[in-house]
Parts: C-alpha cells; structure tokens; sequence
C-alpha cells in the first residue's frame, strides 16, 4: 500500500480519462463507496468543510483501502498543510485560487524534498512507512508519484495562465468557474457566461501546450460532459458527495409525490 503507483498519473499518461467527485461530509464511508463505484480520485475538501485533524488520515487510509485516489485541497498560502497532506498520504494536493506562475512555484517546493523544493524531511509518517520505507526510495517516489495540483478561478490567474501552466512540477489545474465568475463582478456563479466559456478555452488551450491535466467540475447532463470532454478536459468532477445525495433523495421524493 506505501507508496503505490499513482493511478490518476497512470491512467493521465495513457491519455484516458479520470472521473471523480468530491467530499463535504469527510465520511470514511463514502469514500470507501466511491472507490466501490470505480471513481477514479476524491477531492476531500479542507478549504470550506474545516477538518484539520485526524479524521483526514481516516479518509486517506479508506480511499487507499478502496482503490481510489484521495486528492486534498487545502487552504492556500500554508505550505506546512502541503507537506502534512503529503506525509499522511495524499495522492495528489490541490491549492486554490493562485494568481501567478511565482506562487505556483512556491506551491511545487513546498511538496519537493531539497534539492527540489524546500519540504522539511521526516519518513515517521504513513506515507513513509512510519519510518520502515523511507529514505531515498521514499524520496525519488514523492517526486515522481503524488500530483501537485492549483485552482485557476481569477481573472489575474487567467491573464498570467501561460507562464502558470509552464512552471515545472505542476502536474494539474482545476479551473473553478463559480469564483472566476464572481471576480468578473456578475454577482453570482455563472458557468455558461460567455466570458467564462471564453476563460475554460484559454485555460485548456494553455495547459495542452504543456501537458498539464485538466480538471472541471461537470453536472450529470450527459451532453455537457461530452461538450467539455470534446474541449479537452480529461479529469472530470461529478458534483459532490452532499450534493449528488441531495438530488437522488429529491428526485425520488418528487417522483413519489407524482404518481401518489
């Protein structure tokens, strides 16, 4: 189980797609399900479901056990969360809302060992085999297997995407539509604006040139997903856990009050 194949990275590098979903409720439960469902990663969320304790090992450890890769998005601006996502076992780590190719280099040194990066060293930890796999194995596999990922969702972020996609050791960009909408100033999340459309475009265009995945949160209309697959997506989000739970309860309840 320590330090396995990436399965993301793997099936990225084959040019296959990767599905997913992401996680509010942190449940161990509903990560182990996910992996039973064949869902590619879990993006377990720790920017707006605050959870910075053990409970994220928990998660770590089911999604391992249920074949699944558990991506961490943590709150930017800590490198120190980066380094701790990383040691408990995170497939990949994803920071949101960067504006510049210099932040995302201070993002990848903070996951790189010296002379890489500048991520402090210790191999007691999951990740390192509490010590028994750690050393220099442990070390080359840290840099070459859990992904380094950041959210473009600013108007700064796609005016600099260029220079961002090219800083090395970025190996995915989530393009966050609902806050990249807000900074255009409409007010509230809007996915079809046409400037945001316009935004998707350059972000996929620039992250093609340099071989960097591209991650999207799509609803469940199977015409959209494939529009966005056609675009050039190949790391595609299915809503979340609470919300895709939400809408089967409220279906079936509407369902149900029909035919009563």
């Amino acid at each position: 189980m320590f330090q396995a194949k990436n399965k993301i990275r793997a099936k990225l590098q084959e040019g296959k797609i990767v599905v997913g979903s992401v996680m509010y409720t942190w449940s161990p439960i509903v990560m182990e399900l996910a992996g039973l469902a064949e869902l590619d990663f879990m993006r377990v969320d720790n920017e707006h479901a605050w959870r910075q304790d053990s409970s994220a090992e928990h998660l770590i450890r089911a999604g391992h056990l249920a074949g699944i890769t558990p991506i961490m998005r943590i709150d930017r601006e800590n490198p120190y969360l980066i380094r701790k996502a990383l040691e408990i076992g995170a497939g990949a780590v994803l920071v949101p809302d960067v504006h510049d190719a210099k932040e995302v280099e201070g993002i990848v040194k903070a996951s790189k060992f010296p002379p890489l990066g500048t991520r402090g060293y210790s191999g007691q930890n999951w990740s390192g085999g509490w010590g028994a796999n750690a050393g220099k194995k442990w070390i080359e596999w840290s840099h070459t297997e859990p992904m380094v990922g950041v959210m473009i969702e600013n108007t700064s972020a796609v005016k600099n995407i260029e220079s961002i996609v090219r800083v090395d050791g970025l190996d995915f960009v989530l393009f966050g539509p609902a806050d990249y909408a807000m900074s255009l100033g409409l007010g509230a999340p809007d996915k079809n604006h046409p400037d945001v459309q316009d935004a998707i475009k350059k972000t996929i265009a620039a992250a093609q040139k340099q071989n960097v995945a591209i991650m999207l949160g799509v609803g469940k209309n199977l015409d959209e997903i494939k529009k966005y697959m056609d675009m050039g997506i190949n790391m595609l989000e299915l809503g979340s856990d609470i919300s895709v739970l939400k809408g089967v309860w409220h279906n079936l309840r509407n369902n149900i009050l029909e035919t009563a």
